[in-house]
């Protein structure tokens, strides 16, 4: 089971990482943070208004103030935000919140491609029928917040809809949440450089719950089956 320091360290290598191979241009270093009773949080050095990116508000605008009060670990050369958030209760992982949003003024790339074409980071975003929309993993263990299969204690929400929330094995790891949206959204850079990638051993808990399972759901690498 991966701890706080596993996890701030998987943050700050992947982030140099990314940094090092000129696939991010702007960057919030994690902060491990000691809230008291047994409780620290990984969370991005310079946090801003992180409850903003929920508000019932156009995308743009969430977007925006995110970009402006620089609340994002990394921002990627195309100026998606990367957001990596941990809360662990007694080495105990309690919340994440693993939070990719892709800019929503990718006019710029989309009008002029020919600028981009031996870039391999903007392979992905020069296409007319790119549709930009964010992406969140989610996963909190407390009591009073989940429901069997309602909202599952691990869980993907895409495109900010209120109730998409598919259910995910486990929690991620910094180095899985990475690796899954470098595979999907920047493939042609993910072939290229993921052999310059830190790779990390680690892999949390199963959480998911045999009703769950009965649905469709996202399978995360794991360490061990729970009994549900």
């Amino acid at each position: 089971m991966p701890t706080p320091e596993d996890i701030n360290h998987q943050v700050e290598k992947l982030t140099a990482d990314l940094v090092g191979l000129s696939l991010c241009d702007r960057l919030n270093f994690p902060a491990l943070r000691n809230l008291g009773q047994g409780c620290r949080e990984v969370g991005i050095g310079n946090q801003g208004n992180i409850s903003f990116a929920l508000k019932n508000v156009p995308y743009h605008e969430i977007y925006s103030e995110l970009e402006r009060t620089q609340t994002y670990n990394l921002r990627m050369l195309d100026g998606a935000l990367i957001q990596m958030m941990y809360r662990f209760r007694d080495n105990q992982i309690e919340t994440h919140r693993l939070a990719f949003f892709p800019s929503p003024f990718l006019e710029e790339f989309q009008n002029n491609p020919e600028i981009y074409l031996e870039d391999e980071i903007y392979a992905e975003v020069i296409k007319k029928n790119i549709v930009p929309f964010p992406l969140r993993f989610d996963f909190d263990c407390r009591n009073g917040v989940t429901v069997d299969v309602d909202h599952p204690i691990s869980h993907l929400t895409l495109g900010q809809y209120q109730n998409c929330r598919i259910p995910v094995s486990s929690p991620l790891t910094p180095y899985h949440f990475i690796g899954f949206i470098l595979r999907n959204f920047y493939n042609t850079a993910y072939r290229r450089y993921c052999t310059q990638i830190s790779t990390f051993p680690h892999a949390f808990d199963v959480s998911i719950t045999d009703r769950e399972m009965e649905l469709i759901y996202v399978q995360a690498p794991t360490q061990q089956r729970r009994a549900v």
